[in-house]
């Protein structure tokens, strides 16, 4: 149904006007009336009706001065106007601003009818050439979209023609784009999951400045300007310093993002990665819900392939160590696992399948050595650890598996006991604090939940695991800062600082002051 207003300075020429026609009958409702030319210019953008019927004499402002307000403010409905006078400028003057339709009074019935029909045809065309302009715009879109991500967008098309012309047209034009790809982040079928599209809607506040769409069974969001970007900078400035809380929408998802690209044909690059870094989940620690393009140096660029010759050292070297009881070489040569099949450029089946074997080979050397004394590793069957491990959907549970293994052999040999453990994990943080080391990290290089180990680790030192390893930190730049010779930056970046303003933050938290303030004390300054 079309909406119609009416302005006119005589009530009961408004009131003969409703009823003059059956509006309803020809596809009209009133939305509104005015008596003055004010009341009716404000009236009109209010209500964006499909046709006014316009008295060209009115107080305050002409129907003239009314029509050309509202097209200047860019109300696009039609006007009949109705006057007393057939004076030919006024004419003239509404058919400037589009006017089609210009009746005297008093009105003829059959001539305004034949007006209304004429609006209503013109109303009718206008909605479906908008409704294939718009079919139009999303095919364009979509077929665009695809050849962006794709590389095969081309900057001129055949005939010459500038293409980012159409991507203005289509609102896909900007000076900064970034691509996101986002899937569940359980593997459980019953395990909930929000869109983040929808997710992102929210947070813009209806800002159009991203495009949703799928690609290869993919869920993609291409970020598009310097709003949208910053905006997705702060949410994971948020996202990867707090663990998403348990059951919250942020807590079903998992993203992997590329690189910002400023140019249209660079687009595909930041895809590429994103898609590289979504096959690479395997290798992701605990409760981690992203991968950045930043960690795409040991993802991309793959050092070598995983060969037999690995597989018989690293059995020799694990069974060696757990015959020994030594906890501090098994998780050394269990994390050395980690980074040797991080960057290996094999499947991600066949590192399960090295694994595999790997596991069944100790397995069976640890049972010729342990074999009088009844000491089983695992107490399962072969196609159980298979079955057990092709059901893995990371890498830090398998290793977890492992440790835990070796951790019930040492316990059934006395080779092992809590303390020691903490002992060992002490001695690890100790040499490793320059690294990336976190809880989820450790834990299953010694046979434990990161959670339980967390309760642990601060019933048995005192402070949490993640305090610990900053006064480590903090302790050894002290002395770094002593030395002289370090610039700041560069002793944040050895004792595991990677971002300068972060280790000013924890420096000053523990010890008072600014490291270069500190320094200066050192001075004497």
């Amino acid at each position: 149904m079309e909406t119609l207003f009416i302005a006119d300075d005589e009530k009961n020429i408004r009131e003969g006007l409703k009823c003059i026609l059956d509006w309803e009958q020809l596809g009209f409702t009133l939305c509104g009336e005015a008596g003055n030319g004010e009341e009716a210019l404000s009236g009109i953008l209010h209500n964006t009706p499909s046709l006014v019927l316009l008295d060209i004499r009115m107080p305050k402002l002409t129907g003239i001065d009314i029509i050309r307000i509202a097209r200047e403010q860019g109300y696009c409905g039609k006007f009949i106007i109705l006057s007393g006078y057939s004076d030919f400028s006024y004419a003239q003057a509404a058919i400037k601003y589009g006017v089609e339709f210009y009746l005297t009074k008093p009105l003829d019935e059959d001539e305004l009818l034949e007006a209304i029909h004429a609006i209503r045809l013109a109303i009718e065309e206008e909605h479906k050439e908008s409704d294939h302009i718009a079919l139009y715009r999303t095919k364009a879109r979509d077929t665009i979209l695809h050849e962006l991500v794709t590389g095969t967008w081309k900057t001129y098309d055949a005939a010459g023609q500038y293409q980012p012309d159409v991507l203005q047209n289509i609102e896909l034009a900007a000076d900064v784009y970034q691509v996101v790809i986002y899937e569940k982040f359980g593997h459980r079928p019953e395990d909930k999951s929000y869109s983040f599209a929808d997710l992102l809607n929210i947070t813009n506040s209806g800002n159009h400045s991203f495009e949703s769409f799928a690609e290869d069974n993919r869920n993609v969001i291409l970020l598009k300007g310097s709003f949208a970007l910053r905006r997705f900078e702060e949410f994971l400035s948020h996202y990867e310093k707090s663990t998403p809380q348990a059951g919250s929408p942020m807590d079903t998802i998992f993203l992997a993002y590329g690189r910002p690209v400023y140019q249209l044909d660079e687009i595909y690059l930041s895809y590429e990665e994103a898609c590289a870094l979504i096959q690479r989940r395997f290798f992701c620690i605990q409760g981690q819900h992203t991968l950045g393009w930043q960690e795409l140096p040991g993802v991309m660029t793959a050092k070598h392939t995983i060969s037999d010759d690995k597989l018989q050292e690293y059995c020799g070297t694990l069974v060696g160590y757990l015959q020994t009881g030594n906890r501090k070489q098994v998780a050394s040569t269990l994390f050395s696992l980690e980074q040797y099949l991080y960057s290996a450029a094999n499947t991600i089946e066949q590192v399960k399948l090295f694994l595999t074997d790997l596991f069944l080979q100790m397995k069976q050397s640890i049972h010729i050595v342990y074999n009088s004394s009844r000491i089983t590793f695992p107490p399962v069957s072969n196609s159980a650890i298979i079955d057990h491990i092709e059901h893995c959907h990371y890498l830090y549970e398998i290793i977890l598996y492992f440790s835990e293994q070796v951790k019930a052999v040492m316990d059934a040999t006395g080779n092992s006991s809590r303390d020691s453990v903490l002992d060992d994990i002490l001695y690890y943080i100790d040499n490793n604090y320059q690294n990336n080391i976190k809880l989820e990290t450790i834990a299953p290089l010694f046979g434990y939940n990161s959670a339980y180990l967390g309760k642990l680790f601060t019933k048995a030192i005192g402070e949490n695991f993640n305090s610990y390893v900053d006064h480590r930190r903090i302790e050894h730049s002290k002395k770094l800062l002593e030395q002289q010779t370090l610039k700041v930056y560069e002793i944040s970046e050895q004792v595991g600082y990677k971002n300068v303003d972060y280790f000013h933050k924890k420096f000053k938290k523990y010890v008072g002051i600014s490291p270069a303030e500190y320094r200066k004390q050192l001075r004497g300054e």
